[in-house]
């Protein structure tokens, strides 16, 4: 169990390098950074100073493993647009962007369940086939076009919210909220919906999926011969026994929503990390563009160590294999 364990984790920082030596290999082609830090009228002496300072002196090798280096100990170095350091960056940005996708994960939770369950109980009946059209749709759409038709309804037809911005937030020392002020919790609606319509209809499927292969399995009809109430067979019975990859699917979900929530967050001007990346995009901000990467891959590589560390704890099966390929190996 302990080497098992240890494979996965060896696993992930292995990823974690190969992203970043990725990463760090395209930046080298972006552009010449000195060039867009200094203006025009700058002399030979102050580029070559301000390349050595950045350590752009030094071969393809050595910058690499002081990028891996520094990374580690969590410096990302200087913004080339802000001229701040990217930690503090996206430390004011990160509030924001795990709130968005906390409320959109709630959301598609709080929605996506009970409507699976509706569709798997009343399969064939007009709103099941309803909910499956509308969960078709969307899957379909993207977030992008989603969060542009609720600007034009709720903005600009009806003027019920706001169309773009994080609305007033309270501080907490160095976390910010809109959770706690009335704008903050209006200019969050519409960004949590667009961002979950997705999940909402791809969580539906998963546990209509689940439901209807449950439902047909013996305990789910030994229990209706015993003459338990619906609810009963429903939801403790049934419903439980599909939560497991509905549980996993949302772990791996939050991952996918950080690192697509760029495009909502441009969308609504919500001022989160991946508003922060696209403007470096556009600015050629290497530093920026290379601590956001490394930053969502981390998210990324832990969430999926932790399922693959759940899955060997809960099924002994997968222990079994484990060590039976272990064995096989010597």
């Amino acid at each position: 169990m302990i080497s098992m364990v240890l494979k996965r984790i060896g696993n992930a920082v292995a990823v974690m390098i190969a992203v970043a030596f990725v990463a760090f290999m395209i930046f080298q082609f972006l552009g010449d950074p000195v060039q867009l830090m200094l203006n025009e009228q700058a002399s030979q002496a102050e580029r070559d100073a301000l390349r050595i300072r950045l350590g752009l002196d030094q071969s393809f090798v050595m910058q690499f493993v002081t990028f891996i280096t520094r990374a580690v100990q969590g410096d990302f170095g200087i913004s080339y647009r802000n001229q701040q350091e990217v930690m503090s960056l996206i430390a004011e940005r990160f509030p924001a962007t795990l709130e968005l996708v906390l409320v959109s994960t709630i959301v598609a939770l709080s929605v996506g369940i009970p409507l699976g369950v509706y569709a798997a109980i009343r399969k064939g009946s007009p709103v099941a086939r309803l909910l499956t059209i509308f969960s078709m749709i969307g899957v379909s759409i993207p977030s992008f076009v989603i969060g542009i038709l609720l600007i034009v309804v709720f903005a600009v037809q009806l003027n019920w919210l706001p169309a773009f911005g994080r609305g007033e937030v309270v501080h907490f020392g160095s976390w910010s909220t809109g959770l706690l002020t009335p704008s903050g919790r209006s200019a969050l609606i519409m960004p949590a919906l667009s961002l979950a319509m997705f999940q909402i209809s791809f969580i539906m499927r998963l546990v209509t999926a689940e439901m209807l292969e449950v439902l047909r399995t013996d305990y789910v009809k030994f229990a209706r011969a015993r003459g338990l109430p619906n609810r009963l067979v429903h939801f403790r019975h049934a419903l439980r026994n599909c939560l497991m990859p509905v549980v996993t699917m949302t772990g791996m979900m939050i991952g996918d929503l950080i690192a697509f929530a760029l495009v909502t967050e441009t969308v609504f001007q919500w001022p989160g990390m991946g508003q922060l990346f696209v403007q470096a995009v556009m600015f050629i901000d290497m530093p920026v563009m290379a601590a956001y990467l490394m930053i969502v891959s981390a998210i990324f590589v832990t969430i999926n160590t932790i399922v693959d560390l759940i899955y060997l704890w809960v099924d002994p099966r997968l222990r079994q294999a484990g060590v039976a390929r272990g064995y096989h190996a010597h």
